[in-house]
């Protein structure tokens, strides 16, 4: 199968066969990241541009990561190290990036959209890597990864997502690839960090309480609260929030027993998760991480051409 789009910007665009084909070349990867050399000439001669708008530490550096090793010539922009410091629009900036002749612009914006601005402004490929409260297709595209590498399959699976489910770009991504795949996902959250309507993205049921989603689950992925994007506090505290929404080994319980706990990052031990489960038996988010590399690999293999050599 041909991977027919110059750009990935949303779960959403993409095919149940794309998604799949992304995943399978990952697999493939792997073999790369295995390597005493871990390295091949996939993307020699093509420059990839990071830049990121926005804090980031697994992102970032796995997309640099995964271009190096397919020899890509990478090149990391920080705004506070850029012009955008000065007054550039992100227009300007693109195109004075676009007049050095990239090959492929990583993008990591605030501003939901704004990749789909960018696309329409050059000529180059677009890797949204997070855009505001939008979509995150390389974590949801990881976060398949590592449940497919647990079960050997996504359908049929029951997938509990839990917290700020309204700014929460990772939520988004992973309910629309997920449904994509045969999966049922369960939310829950407090009743002011669940958008309205979400239930209409797919087999996406909204659950009263934390136990309700998370009791038989297959997976579940707890997410960060996302203070930056709020402005305004939607909690009383931390303490509150985690008696009703944080998982502990308790709660965690109630899911199968052979359930998988996932989180994007950063955690806040103790608020989301209780440390027992993140350092636990059942915590798969350093395979999370693991993973990353190998389907940004495959993210920007697809975007750019090229044959896999030895």
């Amino acid at each position: 199968m041909e991977f027919r789009h110059k750009h990935i910007i949303a779960l959403r665009d993409l095919s149940k066969e794309d998604i799949e084909l992304l995943l399978a070349t990952a697999e493939s990867m792997r073999e790369v990241n295995s390597r005493d050399i871990k390295k091949v000439p996939t993307l020699r001669g093509k420059t990839i541009i990071n830049l990121f708008y926005e804090s980031s530490t697994r992102t970032r550096t796995s997309f640099e990561i995964a271009g190096k090793r397919l020899s890509a010539d990478t090149v990391n922009i920080a705004p506070s190290n850029s012009s955008a410091t000065k007054g550039e629009t992100l227009a300007d900036t693109a195109l004075n990036l676009l007049a050095m002749k990239p090959d492929i612009i990583v993008m990591r914006h605030a501003v939901s959209g704004s990749h789909y601005f960018l696309a329409n402004k050059v000529n180059c490929s677009i890797i949204n890597a997070g855009d505001g409260a939008h979509e995150h297709p390389s974590q949801g595209l990881l976060d398949m990864l590592t449940i497919k590498d647990r079960f050997g399959r996504l359908d049929g699976l029951k997938v509990a997502i839990v917290g700020d489910i309204t700014h929460s770009r990772v939520a988004r991504s992973n309910i629309q690839g997920l449904t994509k795949m045969g999966s049922s996902i369960y939310l829950a959250g407090p009743p002011t960090m669940m958008p309205p309507g979400v239930e209409k993205l797919g087999n996406v049921t909204v659950c009263n309480t934390m136990k309700e989603a998370i009791q038989d689950a297959d997976v579940v992925m707890m997410l960060r609260i996302q203070q930056e994007r709020q402005g305004k506090t939607l909690m009383p505290n931390t303490r509150e929030y985690s008696r009703y929404f944080g998982l502990n080994p308790e709660n965690l319980k109630l899911a199968k027993p052979e359930a998988m706990v996932m989180h994007p990052g950063p955690i806040n031990r103790g608020v989301e998760m209780s440390s027992y489960v993140v350092d636990g038996d059942q915590s798969h988010i350093l395979k999370q991480v693991e993973n990353g590399v190998a389907v940004r690999m495959s993210m920007l293999y697809h975007v750019c051409g090229g044959e896999l050599a030895e």
